[in-house]
C-alpha cells in the first residue's frame, strides 16, 4: 500500500514505540478524562457547541498521559477515529514532522472497520495522485480526507462511525526545511510556522459541514499556539487548562500512596509511613506537576538506602513556598539526582549529546542501541555504567546484555532543565562543549577505525551500523575545533569505504550516499583547513 510508506506508525497511540509511554495511574485524572470523553460523545448538546478542544498546561502536568488514557477509552467505546502523538525527541524523525500527519490520519481511517466506503476513496486518491505526499498540508488534507468524506456524504453515517481525532504534543512538531539552510539570504522555516500551518488546516476542517469528527489537541501553552486558539480559532475552540479545578493534588496523593505501599511492603514499614505532613509537603512542592511526584516515586524506588533518609533528602531541597517559583522544586530535585552521579559533569555532557544526536528515545524503542552508544562514548569499558550510576530515576538505562534496547529519558522536562542555564545553574553545559565532544569522539573513532578494545562479531555489527548512520557533515564546517589538519589527514577514508562495501556490497541500501558523505567530510575539512 503506497499510503503506508508515508505514515508515522510510531505516532499511533497503540504503537510499539509508545509501549512505555505514560498513562494515567488508576483512579487518577478521572475528572479530566471524563470531561474530555463527555465532550467527545455529547458536545453537540452544549449551549455553544465547539468542534475543537485544546488540552493545555505546563510541562509535567500530565497532558500526554491523559491523551493516552483518553485514546484507550475512546477505542473501547468505538469512538476513536485516529491519533497522532508528536514527539520531539523520538529517534523516529516522522514523529517530529508535519509531513506525516495527514497520511497517518488517513491510514487509520482506511484501517477502520466502520469506514470502508471512505477507505476506498482514500486509496483511489493516492492512486490518482501518487505525488500527493509532496504537496502542501492543505492539499493533502483536502484530497486524502475531506474529499473522500464528501464523496460519502449522501450515505448515512453508521452508528459505529468514530467521533474523534486526537493529536498530542503539537508543540513538539519541528520545522521542515525546503531549501538550502546554509544560504544566508533565506530565512529558515520555524517550528512555529509548521505548527500554525497544522492548526490552520485543522480549523478549516472543523468548520467544514462534511467533516464529522471532533478534534482534541494537546500541547503546552506556547505563545504561537495560545495566540491561534485565542485570536484565530476562538469560535470553534474549547480550552481545557490543567489547573487546580481538576484537583491534581488528590490524584497525586493516590499516586504517591501506591508507590509508598510498595516501599512499605519491601522494607516492612508501618502503615503510617510516611507521616501525613511529609505527604502534604511533597504534594505542595509538585505545584500541580505530576512529573515531580513521578520522579520522587522513581527516586525512592531506584535508590538504595534507608527510605526515611531518601525522603529527607527530597524534603530538604528548596520548596515552591519558599522560592515562589513552581518549577523550583522540580529543578532542585533534578539537580540533586544529577549531582549524585560519580561524574556529574560527564554524565550531563553525555545526556546533552545523546539528546542532540537522537541517541536516546523516551519510548525506549526508537533510539540507537545502547551498545552502540556505549561504544561511541566510552573511553574505557564500563565508563557509562559509572557515569550514569544513581541516575535511574531520570534515565532508562538498559542492562549491558540488552544490546538492542535504547537509553531513554522518562520526561522531556529534563531536557528543558538541562538546556536552560537559568534553571540548571552550575550544571548547565554550553552547546559548544557538547559539539566539541561529539567531534572529538567521532574523529577519534574514525582515526582509530573504531573503538580501542577488540569487539565481538555482534558488537562489530552494532557499532559500525550505528557509526555509518550518524555520519556528521555540518559539524565539520564549524569553527568548534581548531588545528584538525593532522587528524583529518590521518583518517583512512579508503579503509572505511572498503569496510562499508564489504559489509553492505556495492548495491547495499545507502552505499553510494554513505561513501559520498565520507569523502565530503574530508573535502569540507580540507576546505576549512586551507
Amino acid at each position: 500500500m503506497k499510503l503506508k510508506e508515508h505514515i508515522a506508525a510510531g505516532a499511533f497511540h497503540s504503537s510499539a514505540e509508545r509501549t512505555d509511554a505514560p498513562k494515567c495511574h488508576p483512579e487518577t485524572r478521572v475528572a479530566v478524562q471524563d470531561e474530555v470523553v463527555s465532550w467527545i460523545c455529547h458536545g453537540d448538546s452544549d449551549d455553544v457547541p465547539k468542534e475543537i478542544m485544546w488540552v493545555t498546561g505546563p510541562a509535567g502536568s500530565g497532558k500526554t498521559a491523559i491523551m493516552g488514557s483518553v485514546a484507550d477509552t475512546c477505542e473501547g467505546k468505538g469512538t476513536l477515529g485516529a491519533t497522532h502523538f508528536f514527539s520531539s525527541f523520538s529517534a523516529s524523525v516522522d514523529r517530529r514532522s508535519k509531513r506525516y500527519l495527514v497520511p497517518t490520519l488517513a491510514y487509520q481511517f482506511v484501517r477502520h472497520k466502520a469506514m470502508t466506503q471512505v477507505a476506498d476513496r482514500i486509496l483511489s486518491a493516492v492512486e490518482d495522485n501518487p505525488a500527493i505526499f509532496e504537496q502542501n498540508l492543505q492539499v493533502q488534507f483536502d484530497q486524502l480526507i475531506l474529499e473522500p468524506l464528501r464523496a460519502c456524504r449522501d450515505r448515512p453515517l453508521l452508528p459505529e462511525w468514530p467521533k474523534v481525532i486526537l493529536i498530542d504534543g503539537l508543540d513538539e512538531c519541528e520545522a521542515d526545511q525546503y531549501h538550502d539552510t546554509t544560504r544566508s539570504d533565506l530565512s529558515p522555516r520555524s517550528k512555529e510556522d509548521d505548527q500554525i500551518e497544522i492548526l490552520s488546516v485543522l480549523k478549516k476542517a472543523a468548520s467544514d459541514p462534511d467533516f464529522p469528527f471532533r478534534i482534541v489537541i494537546a500541547s503546552r501553552p506556547e505563545h504561537c499556539i495560545k495566540h491561534f486558539f485565542t485570536d484565530v480559532a476562538n469560535s470553534v475552540t474549547r480550552e481545557l487548562f490543567l489547573d487546580e479545578k481538576y484537583d491534581p493534588d488528590a490524584d497525586m496523593e493516590l499516586f504517591l500512596e501506591s508507590k509508598f505501599t510498595i516501599i512499605r511492603r519491601q522494607c516492612r514499614l508501618p502503615s503510617s509511613w510516611p507521616r501525613e505532613d511529609v505527604r502534604r509537603a511533597l504534594i505542595a512542592n509538585a505545584s500541580g506537576q505530576f512529573i515531580y511526584v513521578a520522579t520522587v516515586g522513581r527516586f525512592m524506588a531506584e535508590s538504595t538506602g534507608d527510605p526515611d533518609q531518601l525522603l529527607n533528602q527530597v524534603l530538604q531541597l528548596p520548596g515552591s513556598k519558599t522560592i515562589g517559583n513552581p518549577l523550583a522544586p522540580l529543578d532542585a530535585l533534578y539537580t540533586h539526582i544529577l549531582s549524585s552521579s560519580p561524574d556529574s559533569h560527564l554524565s550531563i555532557l553525555w545526556l546533552n549529546l545523546m539528546f542532540r544526536e537522537r541517541f536516546l528515545d523516551p519510548a525506549f524503542n526508537g533510539g540507537l542501541p545502547a551498545a552502540f552508544v556505549r561504544l561511541f562514548l566510552e573511553s574505557y569499558s564500563g565508563q557509562a555504567s559509572h557515569a550514569f550510576r544513581n541516575l535511574n530515576s531520570l534515565v532508562f538505562i538498559p542492562s549491558v546484555e540488552a544490546d538492542n534496547s535504547s537509553y531513554g529519558l522518562y520526561h522531556k522536562s529534563l531536557v528543558d532543565f538541562l538546556q536552560e542555564g537559568s534553571r540548571s545553574g552550575n550544571l548547565y553545559v554550553e552547546s559548544k562543549a557538547v559539539l566539541e565532544l561529539l567531534v572529538d569522539r567521532y574523529l577519534h573513532l574514525w582515526k582509530g577505525r573504531g573503538p580501542e578494545r577488540s569487539l565481538t562479531p555482534k558488537e562489530q555489527k552494532i557499532f559500525y551500523q550505528g557509526f555509518f548512520s550518524v555520519i556528521i557533515l555540518t559539524v565539520f564546517s564549524t569553527d568548534s575545533r581548531i588545528g584538525l589538519d593532522e587528524i583529518i589527514l590521518s583518517c583512512d577514508v579508503a579503509w572505511w569505504v572498503q569496510y562499508y562495501l564489504q559489509e553492505n556490497g556495492p548495491d547495499g541500501i545507502g552505499t553510494l550516499e554513505t561513501i559520498k558523505n565520507l569523502f565530503m567530510i574530508v573535502h569540507q575539512m580540507v576546505s576549512v583547513i586551507v
